[in-house]
């Protein structure tokens, strides 16, 4: 071979090589371009006509895809969700006494709502409920210390008389004993089968059964309603 096509040769190879390095470096996305030669020899890339390779009809304005688009909506939106549970709770009392004319703001108390909030936390999270199955239903002692202790008292019995009053439809019948450190209830029914759903909710189960809490929140925040 003479040097002029051993190096000829040499020409041919690297275009070769760069133009396969050159579309190994094009952007995801350009894949799916087809590839036409021009009268001259050269390849010229042209995009396909419904965007994305294998999909029909999803370029957007201006050519954007819609993942991109989603994501520019999505940055230019507004958060809605509080972060915190008591915090979105008062917010949301503070928007119905701000819409209604009527609220009497020299007796709202939104501190009365926030204590009992962190009552709820303490009741929820932190105290120790240990059940014991009845052939009727369930007995369970609600204890804790210091501040959970204090939040068990002042919230159970209250508590439990609500739902008394609420559940006596179904035949539920609670009572409650207080104990050195927190509070017994005892929730029985004569429908087994109601006896077998008792045993089976359990504390917290049995804690949030009707409506009358969402009511009691906005009641304290108007000053009506005693912390409980």
């Amino acid at each position: 071979m003479s040097s002029w096509s051993w190096k000829a040769s040499l020409a041919g190879a690297a275009i070769v090589a760069a133009t396969a390095y050159a579309l190994a470096q094009m952007p995801a996305g350009h894949e799916g371009m087809h590839g036409q030669m021009s009268p001259g020899g050269q390849q010229q890339m042209t995009p396909p006509q419904n965007g994305m390779p294998g999909q029909q009809g999803t370029s957007g304005p201006m050519g954007q895809h819609p993942m991109m688009m989603g994501r520019q909506m999505g940055s230019a939106g507004q958060p809605t969700m509080a972060g915190q549970d008591a915090f979105g709770t008062i917010a949301e009392v503070v928007q119905i006494l701000e819409a209604d004319p009527a609220t009497d703001w020299s007796k709202v108390n939104i501190g009365a709502l926030r204590e009992h909030l962190i009552d709820m936390n303490e009741v929820t999270l932190r105290a120790l409920a240990t059940e014991r199955a009845l052939d009727n239903g369930v007995e369970i002692a609600v204890t804790g210390e210091g501040r959970t202790r204090e939040a068990i008292k002042r919230m159970l019995p209250a508590h439990a008389q609500e739902l008394t009053q609420e559940l006596a439809q179904i035949g539920w019948t609670i009572q409650t004993e207080d104990l050195p450190n927190g509070v017994k209830l005892v929730v029985t029914s004569n429908d087994p089968q109601q006896a077998i759903k008792l045993k089976a909710l359990g504390f917290l189960g049995i804690m949030v059964q009707g409506t009358h809490h969402q009511i009691h929140h906005l009641m304290m925040a108007k000053g009506e309603l005693a912390n409980h």
